[in-house]
């Protein structure tokens, strides 16, 4: 075999067909760039980017060519790209049991640092006063030299810390969030809570709801499956973001074709609150219940079998089965009497209300934060939490109304006692102003979604 059908065989098998093509066009282009003129000397040569056509050879195994056939410069310059900006911010989340002083060893300060910061205004005492969700956001270009700190107690509101030679500048951070409206309608066909959940209602929404109805309607007893909800809230979002729910505007309930409509009203003096149409207000004396959704599991009952001696004792007031750690909530207006363990009651809280009356929340498992005795509270606030405490069989919250010193039926008498005040005449033209629209609204969505539902769909 003669050496040039040994190279042939050579090139065959180690540099295939198209190789063979791309080598044979960029030495062509080599030899063009070397023909063409560069013009004359000292003239400046443009920078621009040129499109050079190469032909690739055609065989019986290449299409005709395309625009892939055509080789462009601008194919092989490599850019750099810029270099991100280092983010120097450390951001830290408050968590249950956090401090200020772990937290900046956390992020590599010393006590001194925070120290510095404590003492350079009023504003910063809120570092001693951090709750789990606010947060902390150091910037610290060097190791150990803190140039600035954000404390976020939400997105809207915080203050911004700055270095000034060894002191700290202080500034108020408020934002103004954007503001859209959801509008939600549910059915039950179980429960409340997983009627909302469906809708993706907040559950924040759900309790609200049945607080601002927990006059009229109590929640526990009277609802029934193809009850009917809908509800207009605010949300807020910061810079396109979803940062949280607003207030509720309005909302309506229909249990067992009784239709009820609350609409939130804001009066001269700030005070929010939520009425009917007609300006009478859904807060009553009472709510009707202390817990939001849960079972009754023992009534009111004179003559009633105690589960534990086993003998004939009054039970003197209504039990509600339900988790330990459910909230409780006062249900009007008073003061703490007591709020301590007592015998068979366990921890028991009495609030003293105005007219003589008098109610009783026992066996909780602990108290809610601030309830001592002599403490006000208000119709709807957290008192403490359901348990098992003293003579209870299982968790649940004994719950009892007296009036005059006699006890009464818990779930009866709110019906026989006076309403909360309404709006007075005098406001109504405000009243009105400030409702009407929020009320055509509402009907207009209600409308709108009862219309949907009806039309007939495609097949």
């Amino acid at each position: 075999m003669d050496i040039v059908q040994t190279v042939k065989q050579f090139i065959a098998k180690y540099y295939p067909r198209d190789h063979l093509y791309i080598a044979g066009s960029m030495g062509v282009l080599f030899l063009f760039l070397l023909v063409v003129p560069g013009g004359e000397k000292g003239a400046a040569v443009p920078n621009q980017t040129t499109q050079i056509p190469v032909s690739i050879p055609i065989t019986n195994d290449n299409p005709e060519p395309t625009e892939d056939s055509v080789l462009n410069l601008s194919d092989y310059v490599v850019t750099e790209e810029a270099p991100a900006e280092i983010d120097l911010w450390q951001n830290v989340e408050i968590q249950s049991g956090d401090t200020p002083s772990a937290i900046f060893t956390k992020v590599g300060l010393s006590d001194q640092d925070l120290f510095r910061v404590l003492n350079s205004s009023d504003e910063a005492k809120i570092l001693n006063r951090v709750f789990p969700g606010y947060q902390l956001d150091f910037l610290i270009p060097a190791e150990g030299e803190l140039e600035q700190l954000r404390v976020l107690k939400s997105p809207l509101e915080g203050y911004l810390f700055t270095r000034a030679n060894n002191d700290y500048n202080v500034e108020t951070i408020l934002k103004e969030p954007q503001i859209h409206q959801a509008f939600k309608v549910g059915e039950i066909s179980d429960s409340l809570f997983m009627a909302g959940q469906r809708e993706r209602i907040p559950a924040v929404h759900i309790m609200e709801m049945a607080n601002v109805f927990g006059g009229v309607i109590d929640f526990i007893l009277d609802p029934r499956i193809g009850d009917q909800f809908s509800i207009l809230y605010n949300e807020q979002f910061l810079d396109g973001q979803f940062i949280g729910n607003g207030e509720i505007l309005t909302t309506r309930f229909v249990n067992q074709g009784r239709v009820f409509t609350a609409v939130r009203y804001i009066d001269e003096e700030g005070e929010v609150g939520y009425y009917n149409p007609e300006g009478e207000s859904m807060r009553k004396a009472f709510l009707r219940s202390p817990l939001d959704v849960f079972r009754i599991s023992s009534n009111f009952n004179p003559r009633r079998r105690h589960p534990i001696l086993n003998t004939i004792r009054a039970h003197k007031g209504t039990d509600y089965a339900a988790p330990t750690g459910t909230p409780i909530r006062a249900t009007s207006d008073g003061r703490v009497t007591r709020a301590s363990r007592y015998g068979s009651f366990g921890n028991l809280v009495i609030v003293q209300h105005a007219g003589g009356f008098e109610t009783k929340y026992a066996h909780l498992s602990r108290f809610a934060g601030g309830i001592r005795r002599g403490d006000r509270v208000r119709q709807g606030d957290v008192i403490g939490y359901v348990g098992s405490t003293g003579g209870a069989t299982g968790p649940h919250l004994h719950y009892e109304f007296l009036v005059n010193g006699v006890h009464q039926n818990p779930r009866t008498i709110v019906n026989r006692l006076p309403k909360a005040e309404s709006i007075d005449p005098d406001e109504m033209d405000r009243f009105i102003a400030q409702t009407a629209p929020l009320l055509r609204q509402f009907e207009e969505l209600n409308d709108s979604r009862l219309l949907s539902l009806n039309q007939p769909s495609a097949d």
